[in-house]
């Protein structure tokens, strides 16, 4: 073997040992955060008692155009996932503008908890990330819902089924989740590992500047630094939760302004999974325009809107700062 062909070979191995490392530690971090809120949010399921927070939500419901109904998807997506929101729509009596207008809200606020914990973990405040998400959820379902206007009157396409608890046992409960789980972190793992001994051989080979030129028109139309390019990708790619480890760990090793990672999470935070999310309601015959696009403008306008106000703050403080000097 040549010394050229050693030196490559030293560099890959250096490369996939550094990215092994790394995400062996991201997943084992993730496991201590995921586990607990999990089996937390399946015990409240189980007893019945997240259906007892939609208290917290129907007073919202005339203002989004949405029957009371569609609170049950909508705690459910807040405090789980998209799958347990999509299987509870299934079955709701519902309009395919109703489950649009839930759609586009559980696209920005999915798995709260857990996301906004992960987005803390990563550079900014969780109960700010957490409020923002909510926030931005109920302002554009409500300018959807009055773009659609007529739409929300069309016929019922959904069963007229009601959900019920299925009456199945603690154990068997308990089984299903101990499964459930498994299989979810197995899946994360396998995302995790390779996606971070590709990281780590891309920062070995030199290539992570191409990456981030290469996807920079798009971070410039987001209005983010490319500094950030690789996280952003992560979580538009991969989301919040799968994407996790890369989150927590590139913001660990590397230092960004804080007038870089906030923009980024505001973004991130509205519009993250563009690929495996939206698909999700695919099945239940919703337009693709109202799953990627709505999520997508209400990103850019964040992100935009934070340059802004962060101009004028800097603007107000240097005439502050002029007007105390010629005062003197």
């Amino acid at each position: 073997m040549s010394t050229r062909n050693k030196a490559l070979l030293s560099r890959i191995k250096i490369g996939a040992k550094a990215g092994l490392h790394r995400g062996i530690s991201g997943f084992f971090w993730l496991l201590k955060i995921l586990v607990p809120i999990s089996f937390a949010t399946a015990l409240l399921v189980h007893f019945e008692l997240i259906y007892k927070l939609d208290f917290l939500l129907s007073p919202a419901m005339n203002l989004l155009m949405l029957p009371a109904s569609a609170v049950i998807p909508l705690v459910i997506g807040l405090f789980t996932g998209i799958y347990g929101a999509v299987a509870a729509m299934a079955v709701l009596p519902l309009t395919t503008s109703q489950m649009a207008l839930i759609a586009i809200f559980l696209l920005i606020s999915h798995n709260i908890v857990l996301e906004s914990i992960v987005q803390g973990q990563s550079g900014i405040n969780p109960f700010f990330a957490a409020f923002f998400r909510i926030a931005v959820s109920f302002i554009v379902t409500f300018i959807c819902a009055r773009i659609m206007g007529d739409e929300l009157l069309q016929p019922i396409v959904a069963s007229a089924q009601t959900i019920a608890h299925d009456g199945q046992t603690f154990f068997l409960m308990l089984k299903v989740w101990i499964w459930d789980i498994f299989k979810l972190c197995v899946q994360i793992f396998f995302i995790i590992m390779p996606l971070m001994m590709v990281l780590e051989l891309a920062k070995e080979f030199n290539t992570i500047y191409y990456i981030t030129k290469a996807i920079s028109p798009v971070l410039f139309m987001l209005g983010l630094n490319k500094k950030t390019g690789i996280l952003w990708l992560t979580a538009a790619t991969f989301g919040l939760a799968y994407g996790s480890a890369v989150l927590v760990e590139e913001t660990k090793t590397n230092s960004f302004a804080k007038a870089d990672i906030t923009p980024l999470h505001l973004s991130i935070g509205i519009n993250h999974a563009m690929i495996e999310d939206p698909a999700l309601f695919l099945p239940l015959g919703i337009s693709p325009v109202w799953l990627w696009i709505p999520r997508l403008v209400a990103a850019i306008a964040a992100t935009y809107l934070f340059h802004t106000l962060n101009f004028l703050r800097r603007l107000n403080a240097k005439r502050a700062g002029h007007k105390k000097f010629c005062n003197n």
